[in-house]
């Protein structure tokens, strides 16, 4: 019985300093990328629903779109909406990380799964840990997108992720912080299935990437209009008025993103435990 409860301390004592490890990790891989990620989502926002033939439709590249925002806000302007960033790598990781070890052990007892196994089991854990990430990715979005409005010499909507957080619940009610999940989750579900294959996940998971970011940046207007009624309807719009190419959009920082976030993670996460003296976590 003492042997019982001593294993289950020390099997909680591990995932809890998983869980922390993680999280760190995540924080330095996301500070380390975060200007690439800043500007796939501006190339996602780009004259977002302006049709083919507008002249404001002028092509655009991730450096240029990288050079301009250096330009008009300086350095700092590529880590616009850091803090929501971070936040939400302390639910995603860990819970990504530690879900798939748990979901691995339950599928066999012995941890062997097949390569297609393995897959599957990281899509679900990915996806469940997308749908509890999801408010904090919400206002990384809006957040991010908020730099083209100081561009502008408008003032930003929201001075900060607690700030935005409670303007969010306050205006579009607690689901608000779900608002684009269904692409979100479809997106994380893609990404994890595919971390041994970058540039397939990359080509299948954009798509959902774009109506996501479209979906967690509208906010509804005092009269509750919105530009899209539903990730299918910004899905059918988008394709519509500004062609099929434009679910593309961010390709290249997307992919490129991936291999330096896993990079940063995983040498962070080993100097960790290093540190920490826990090389057997």
């Amino acid at each position: 019985m003492k042997a019982n409860v001593h294993g289950h301390k020390e099997t909680r004592t591990r995932t809890g300093i998983k869980v922390l490890l993680t999280s760190l990790s995540a924080m330095v891989a996301e500070t380390s990328t975060f200007p690439i990620d800043l500007t796939k989502t501006r190339l996602q926002l780009h004259v977002e629903s302006q049709p083919l033939s507008s002249s404001m439709r002028r092509p655009t590249k991730s450096f240029r779109v990288a050079a301009g925002i250096v330009r008009d806000q300086g350095v700092s302007g590529l880590y616009k909406g850091l803090s929501s960033a971070i936040i939400r790598h302390l639910f995603y990781t860990p819970v990504r990380i530690v879900g798939y070890e748990n979901l691995r052990d339950l599928v066999s007892a012995d941890g062997s799964l097949s390569l297609s196994s393995k897959a599957l089991v990281g899509g679900i854990s990915g996806a469940i840990a997308q749908f509890v990430a999801s408010p904090a990715d919400l206002v990384k979005v809006r957040m991010q997108a908020d730099g083209r409005l100081i561009n502008k010499g408008l003032q930003p909507r929201y001075k900060g992720p607690f700030d935005a957080f409670n303007k969010i619940v306050a205006m579009e009610g607690l689901g608000g912080l779900w608002k684009g999940v269904l692409p979100n989750v479809q997106r994380a579900f893609l990404v994890n299935m595919g971390e041994l294959a970058c540039l397939s996940a990359t080509m299948l998971s954009c798509p959902a990437d774009v109506v996501k970011t479209r979906m967690m940046n509208q906010a509804a207007s005092k009269e509750g209009n919105v530009m899209y009624k539903s990730s299918y309807d910004c899905l059918v719009k988008t394709v519509k008025i500004e062609g099929l190419t434009a679910l593309w959009k961010g390709f290249f920082p997307t992919w490129a993103r991936l291999g330096p976030w896993q990079f940063f993670f995983w040498v962070s996460y080993e100097k960790f435990r290093q540190i920490s003296g826990l090389s057997s976590f």
